[in-house]
């Protein structure tokens, strides 16, 4: 990568653009900047959870999901790219699955907090949520490649088992929500 980020500032931004990765300039107001960012944040809230003591095969999943995160961004930032594909997405199936598996079944709905760590979990659920979102209102304006698109469906599902998983880590259960608790 050589001298690539020497530089940090370079002023061409000023005027309200922003460079894609393939040269062309548009306004940070775009759709495209709208979802990069949104992925962006999902990827840094992942790592403040990644701060957190987590399980080593939480820690090795997360470590691979900011990866996959970084280049679906740089799918986002080129126009016509392709970096995350169904195999990426299918990945995130089975680790879903793993952790779900053991899990007793849910018959309630349930409140993001517990643990920090847990809560974390579910505050990344939700800033993913909204990069899903962002991308989905993107491909209605542009083309967009449909694994990037479900990828972040599969690990916004997943976030919400590890909320779970990582408040049994912790030594607690589901925060169960009460229907009308205050009423």
């Amino acid at each position: 990568m050589g001298n690539r980020l020497s530089k940090i500032y370079t002023r061409t931004g000023d005027a309200g653009t922003t460079g894609l990765g393939d040269g062309k300039r548009v306004s940070k107001n775009s759709l495209r900047i709208h979802a990069l960012g949104e992925v962006d944040e999902t990827n840094a809230i992942i790592g403040l959870l990644l701060c957190e003591e987590l399980p080593e095969d939480v820690r090795a999943l997360l470590t691979n999901v900011q990866h996959d995160l970084f280049d679906l961004g740089g799918e986002v930032c080129i126009p016509g790219m392709s970096m995350i594909t169904g195999k990426q997405v299918t990945h995130l199936e089975e680790e879903l699955d793993r952790f779900n598996e053991p899990l007793e079944p849910l018959k309630d709905f349930i409140l993001p907090g517990g643990t920090r760590a847990a809560a974390y979990a579910h505050h990344a659920r939700t800033v993913c949520r909204r990069a899903e979102r962002a991308l989905v209102a993107l491909a209605l304006e542009e083309s967009v490649n449909d694994a990037p698109r479900q990828y972040l469906n599969r690990l916004s599902d997943l976030l919400f088992v590890l909320g779970r998983v990582l408040n049994r880590a912790g030594g607690r259960g589901d925060v169960l929500w009460q229907k009308r608790k205050n009423a």
